[in-house]
């Protein structure tokens, strides 16, 4: 069986170091290349395919959220992990909105790292409980009235909203339909209609948007 291959964009030589013996041995994953900045991350993008690119946010002269940015012009469908000490709500809002697939904090255990890697790559997002936390706190935190206004912009149904909150909540497509006594072709047809209604990208989008709206 062919190895999905990653690409490690780090600045500390001690954590590219630290994840690759991670993967040593691993039979479903190689790291194909690693990267210490992400000007030199962009060029290995420009000529070489990887199935994930794992990222710290926290980097000299462009950190990781302008990196996934500039990725995104010319790769939009790049799967993109932040592994990142980085915990603040503002950082992650830009980095979902900048349209990363998960987001972990570097005390993940090998485990979870594995966990997040396999999510991503089976096309679901992956977020640890320590960024979904904040994400929730943030929403419960805001005021009412972005909820006032968002059903004047953006009329979502009740269904739409508890498939927003699911998302939000990190339920794959068979744990939403299984909450919610629901097919998985229902949750894909929500799920379209949610982005179209809302005008986001991608489902990373969709978390910033019910963050921003307090939807939840």
């Amino acid at each position: 069986m062919e190895k999905s291959t990653i690409l490690l964009v780090d600045d500390h030589k001690i954590i590219r170091d630290g994840l690759k013996l991670y993967f040593e041995g691993n039979e479903k994953y190689v790291v194909a290349d690693e990267a210490s900045t992400a000007k030199e991350a962009l060029k290995l993008l420009e000529s070489n395919e990887y199935d994930l690119v794992i990222t710290d946010i926290s980097m000299p002269e462009m950190d990781g959220i302008r990196f996934t940015q500039e990725l995104r012009t010319f790769k939009p469908d790049q799967k993109v992990m932040a592994l990142t000490m980085i915990s603040e709500n503002q950082h992650i809002k830009h980095m979902l909105s900048a349209g990363v697939n998960g987001y972990i904090l570097k005390n993940a255990d090998k485990s979870e790292i594995f966990k997040a890697i396999d999510t991503i790559l089976n096309n679901e997002n992956y977020f640890s409980s320590e960024v979904t936390k904040i994400i929730m706190d943030n929403m419960t935190g805001k005021k009412k009235p972005t909820k006032q206004r968002l059903s004047i912009e953006t009329p979502l149904t009740r269904r739409e909203k508890e498939v927003l909150e699911l998302i939000v909540k990190e339920y794959s497509n068979q744990e939403i339909a299984d909450e919610l006594f629901i097919s998985v072709r229902t949750v894909d047809a929500h799920k379209r209609n949610l982005l179209e209604k809302t005008g986001c990208k991608n489902i990373a989008g969709l978390v910033v948007y019910a963050i921003e709206h307090n939807i939840g």
